[in-house]
Parts: structure tokens; C-alpha cells; sequence
């Protein structure tokens, strides 16, 4: 449903996006992490062909993201990460006019969202805060039945009421079978409702991981007074990785449990503890000092 091909971007001598290759399939969740910077928001306004890229290409449902993209903008619904709107308008005159230029767009779905966001319409823009702006962004995204949702950062400015509310109709529109590529800082935010999550970096794509996967990893921690032996063929398959830094050991293991701490007991081993892996582990995998300076 969603393609790009070695998409790059370059101002000057600074990469903002270099030779990223993402594939979305039709009805999946895609989550886009990273930190300021690494790209993600360049992504998102390529494919909406509001940036030419210097190398590479989009596409949305099999069309060019910018040879066509009045097909593509009617097969999305997007909501950028800065969300600026007509302050002489009230709100509700704002969703009238998105509703009405778009053709999968609603004026009845719009006020419904709007009402369940809590989000007064009679106010005009430029005397709204930044939080009633960002409902007034999702309330035209999210009330639009296109099959792809693209949204940056939607839950920013929100109180987090609010925030969950977002995060569930998102969850909703992923349900009905739409496509979704969503960027957020907040890590759990993507756990709750992404299928996989894309960690980005300086302009990269740095990591892919399926989060259904991501469930059956765990994090084994002990302390160990000699040096660790070699993993026993039985279980290597099910340890990803075995690090030690002086007593400290750490295996991140995928799969069933009791074979590794089996052998784990066996050995001299004190302090033992047993954490289910989530995405901030992987996460800051990429995302240390170390890994930056490593850069």
C-alpha cells in the first residue's frame, strides 16, 4: 500500500533522509520512531509530495507520490506535525471546508469528532491554544474516510485523557482495515496499537521490528564471578545475544524460557532477574549516547 525506494532527501551537505526503503502493507500499523531530526517528519511530507526528493521515490496504493498526487491525496488522510489552520475561521467552518474539498470526506463524521474530543468549534483558530488546534488537525484527519492515515505526532499539545482517546480511534480506523503510518515520541502509544514500529536514525532506517515478536523476548540479568561459558547448542538458537561487563551478564533470549533458565541456574549465578523485552529496550538499542557517539 506504502513504498519507498531509496527515498532521499538533501539540503546542501545535510542529509535528512538517506536511501530509506519502507514497505507498508495494505491494512497494517505502522509505527516511525525516532528522535527530532532523524527524518521522520521529511518522510511523511514526501509522501504527500509536499517535498521533492533529491534521490529515490513514494508511493501510496501503486501511484507516485509526486506524479500523482491528487490520486494520492484522495487516498489519504493526513494530519502534519504542525498544524496550521485559517485563523479568521472558526472552527466549525474549518471542518465544513476540509469535509467538503475532500472526496472521502464528511461534515457529520467530522462534528462527531470534534464533539468526542471535547473540542469547542465556535471558537475562531487564532484565539484557540495549541491543544484545541491539534484537536481541530485530528478531528478533519480522523473523520475522513480515506484508507491510508498518516499522522505525525497527533497526540502532541493533549491533555492524557485526551491522548488515549486519540490513540483508541486510531486503533479503531486500524481495525476497520486502514493503513496507518504514525510517528510518536511516546513509545507505548505504538505498543498499544502498531503492528511494527521503524526506529529512524540520522536519516536511516536503523531497525525494523515486528512487535508480535517483540512479545516473546525477554531480558535475562545476573551476576556471574567467572567468565560465561559458551552457550549450549540446545538453546543458542533462542539467545540473541549474551554480553557481560565484569559480573554483569545479560542474554536477551526470543521464545520458550525454561531451557535457557535452566542452564542459567546451573551456573554460579546471583541476582537473577526476568523482564519481558519492550520497545524502549530496542529502542535504546539505537538510541543511547553510546550508539550516537558511535554514529
Amino acid at each position: 500500500m506504502l513504498k519507498t525506494h531509496d527515498l532521499t532527501k538533501q539540503y546542501g551537505s545535510f542529509l535528512a533522509l538517506d536511501h530509506a526503503n519502507i514497505e507498508i502493507a495494505q491494512g497494517e500499523c505502522c509505527g516511525v520512531l525516532g528522535p527530532n531530526g532523524a527524518g521522520k517528519s521529511t518522510l511523511f511530507r514526501i509522501l504527500m509530495g509536499f517535498l521533492r526528493p533529491t534521490h529515490g521515490r513514494a508511493e501510496i496504493g501503486g501511484k507516485d507520490c509526486q506524479q500523482s498526487k491528487k490520486a494520492v491525496h484522495s487516498l489519504v488522510s493526513y494530519l502534519p506535525g504542525d498544524v496550521r489552520l485559517f485563523g479568521e475561521m472558526k472552527g466549525k467552518h474549518v471542518l465544513d471546508f476540509f469535509a467538503d474539498i475532500h472526496p472521502r470526506g464528511s461534515r457529520e463524521r467530522s462534528y462527531a469528532t470534534a464533539k468526542r474530543l471535547d473540542l469547542d468549534t465556535s471558537r475562531r483558530v487564532g484565539y484557540m491554544s495549541t491543544g484545541m488546534r491539534q484537536k481541530l488537525g485530528l478531528s478533519i484527519a480522523l473523520a475522513t474516510d480515506a484508507p491510508v492515515l498518516i499522522m505525525d505526532e497527533p497526540t502532541t499539545s493533549l491533555d492524557p485523557n485526551v491522548r488515549g482517546e486519540v490513540i483508541r480511534m486510531i486503533g479503531q480506523a486500524h481495525k476497520s482495515g486502514r493503513t496507518v503510518a504514525i510517528c510518536s515520541h511516546v513509545l507505548s502509544e505504538i505498543e498499544d496499537i502498531c503492528d511494527r514500529a521503524i526506529i529512524m536514525r540520522q536519516g536511516k532506517i536503523v531497525h525494523d521490528q515486528c512487535l508480535q515478536d517483540l512479545a516473546r523476548r525477554h531480558s535475562v540479568e545476573f551476576q556471574l564471578m567467572q567468565p560465561l561459558p559458551q552457550v549450549p547448542e540446545n538453546i543458542r538458537e533462542r539467545v540473541l545475544s549474551a554480553r557481560q561487563q565484569g559480573h554483569a551478564v545479560r542474554l536477551e533470549t526470543e521464545g520458550e524460557l525454561r531451557d535457557v533458565m535452566a542452564w542459567v541456574t546451573q551456573l554460579p549465578s546471583t541476582e537473577l532477574k526476568v523482564t519481558r523485552m519492550g520497545l524502549r529496550e530496542v529502542y535504546d538499542r539505537f538510541h543511547t549516547p553510546a550508539s550516537e557517539d558511535a554514529a
